[in-house]
C-alpha cells in the first residue's frame, strides 16, 4: 500500500499529539470555562464599537490579560492589545489572533444582549452590531488565554496574544488593522514562528471545523469610479450629459467582466458595486455620480487582468455617452494563505478538536481577511468554526448572515474554537521545543 510524505507525517503527528497530559488539562479546563466565555460574548455583542473606536473592548481585554499576569502592550495600531505570556519551559513563540471591531449595522435579532448602541459613519446614522462574529473571537481567545495561563509552567515556549482593531477596514483617511499592528512591532520582541487565527460561520454547523490549504480567503480590493456628466434640468436630459444612466451602464458592464471575460473554472472572482452617490434633487440631472465597490480574486494574474478591465470598460463606456470615468484601485487585502506544510502539520490537532468526522475541507470563499497579512510575515493557519443551530436546516442567508441586521450563531459553538486553539498551541510546542 501507497503512502504518502504528507500523510504519513500526519499519523506521526497524530500519534504523537494524542497522547499529550497537557492537551487534556487544557481542553478540560476549556469545557469548564465556557459558561464564562459565553458571558464575555454576550457582553461584547452588547457593547460593540466601530474600527479604531474600540476603546472600552481594548480597555476590558488589556485588564483581563493583565489580571492573569502577562506583559501586556496597549495602544497598538489605535487600540490593539498584545499580551505575551511566557511559558515554565524553552520552546517557540506562538501567536494567536483575535479580531474585535463592530460593524455599522442596526442589529434586528430578539437576543437579551442586541446591541442598542448607535452612531455616525460616514454621515450616515446607524447602529453599531458585532454582525459578524469579532464578539465571539474575543472571548474565545480570552478563554484561551486563561487556559494556557492556568498551565503555562508546562507550557514548552510563549505565547502572543494579538487582540486586533479594524479588521473590517479603517475610516476613510486613517490607517489600521493587521498591517498597521506589524508597522508598530505586533510580530517583534518576541517574533512567532507562526500565527493561528480562526472565524466563526454562521452558515457551518456547530462542533465543525472548516479548512483549506494554500489560498482559503480572497485578495479584497477597493474600487472607486467617479463619472462626470454636464448638468441640467430633470424635464430636458438633451441638454446635458446623464451621469446616472451612464452609471448604470457601467455597473451592467463591469458584471461582463466576471461573466464573461473571466476564467473563473481557474479561481472564482467578485465584482460588487456596493454604493452610488450622486444628485441633490428629483429634477436635476447631476453632474457627478460616484460608484465605490469591491474586487475579489483569488489568483494575481486575474487580478491584474480585472483591474485593467474595470478601467477600461468604466472610461470607455462613459467616453461612449459623452462622459468621462476617473477609475482608483486600492489594493487593500492580499490573499488568505494557508502554509500547505503547516496545514497538514496541524490538521490532526484540528481534528482532535472537533472529532475527525466533523473536520472538513473546503473550497476558497471569496470573503477577505486581513490577516493575511500576518501570514506575508510568518507562516499562518486560518479556519472557520461552526455557529449555526444543529436544529436548523435552514440555508445562512434565512438565519441572518454574516454583515446583516439579523446575524446569529449558536454559542455553543464556542467550545469548538477554544479546543482547536488550544491543540494548535500546544501540539506546534511540542512538536518544535
Amino acid at each position: 500500500m501507497k503512502i504518502t510524505l504528507t500523510l504519513f507525517l500526519a499519523l506521526c503527528f497524530s500519534i504523537a499529539f494524542s497522547q499529550s497530559s497537557l492537551n487534556k488539562s487544557a481542553i478540560s479546563k476549556a469545557e469548564n470555562l465556557e459558561s464564562q466565555v459565553i458571558e464575555w460574548r454576550r457582553y461584547f455583542h452588547e457593547h460593540p464599537e466601530l474600527s479604531n473606536r474600540e476603546f472600552e473592548t481594548s480597555k476590558k481585554i488589556a485588564e483581563y490579560l493583565t489580571s492573569l499576569g502577562m506583559e501586556v502592550e496597549t495602544g497598538v495600531a489605535k487600540t490593539g492589545v498584545v499580551g505575551i505570556l511566557k511559558g515554565g519551559k524553552p520552546g517557540p513563540v506562538v501567536a494567536l489572533r483575535a479580531d474585535i471591531d463592530g460593524l455599522p449595522v442596526t442589529e434586528r435579532t430578539d437576543v437579551p444582549f442586541a446591541s442598542k448602541v448607535t452612531t455616525e459613519y460616514e454621515g450616515v446614522k446607524t447602529g453599531v452590531m458585532h454582525a459578524c462574529g469579532h464578539d465571539t473571537h474575543i472571548s474565545i481567545l480570552m478563554g484561551v488565554a486563561t487556559v494556557l495561563s492556568e498551565i503555562k509552567a508546562q507550557l514548552p515556549g510563549t505565547v502572543k496574544f494579538i487582540f486586533q482593531p479594524a479588521e473590517e477596514g479603517a475610516p476613510a483617511g486613517e490607517e489600521g488593522g493587521a498591517d498597521l499592528m506589524i508597522k508598530e512591532g505586533a510580530l517583534e520582541d518576541p517574533k512567532p514562528e507562526v500565527i493561528f487565527g480562526l472565524h466563526i460561520s454562521a452558515g457551518t454547523p456547530v462542533g465543525q471545523i472548516n479548512y483549506k490549504p494554500g489560498g482559503a480567503m480572497a485578495a479584497s480590493d477597493r474600487f472607486s469610479i467617479k463619472v462626470k456628466g454636464k448638468q441640467t434640468h430633470g424635464s430636458s436630459p438633451w441638454n446635458g450629459v446623464d451621469p446616472v444612466v451612464v452609471s448604470a451602464q457601467i455597473i451592467n458592464g463591469l458584471q461582463t467582466i466576471i461573466s464573461r471575460q473571466t476564467m473563473l473554472t481557474k479561481e472564482a472572482a467578485v465584482i460588487t458595486v456596493g454604493k452610488i452617490n450622486g444628485g441633490v434633487r428629483f429634477n436635476i440631472v447631476p453632474e457627478e455620480v460616484t460608484l465605490t465597490g469591491t474586487i475579489r480574486t483569488l489568483d494575481e494574474g486575474m487580478q491584474n487582468m480585472i483591474h485593467n478591465k474595470v478601467r477600461l470598460t468604466a472610461t470607455k463606456i462613459a467616453e461612449s455617452a459623452g462622459a468621462t470615468a476617473e477609475v482608483t484601485i486600492q489594493k487593500m487585502v492580499p490573499v488568505t494563505y494557508n502554509e500547505p506544510s503547516l496545514t497538514d502539520m496541524m490538521l490532526p490537532s484540528l481534528q482532535r478538536a472537533a472529532g475527525q468526522e466533523n473536520v472538513k475541507l473546503i473550497n476558497a470563499v471569496t470573503g477577505a481577511e486581513d490577516f493575511s497579512f500576518f501570514q506575508e510575515k510568518i507562516p499562518g493557519l486560518y479556519f472557520f468554526i461552526g455557529g449555526q443551530p444543529l436544529d436548523s436546516d435552514k440555508p445562512e442567508v434565512t438565519l441572518g448572515g454574516h454583515h446583516t441586521p439579523d446575524f446569529y450563531i449558536d454559542e455553543s459553538g464556542l467550545i469548538t474554537g477554544m479546543k482547536a486553539m488550544l491543540n494548535l498551541t500546544i501540539d506546534y510546542m511540542q512538536k518544535k521545543k
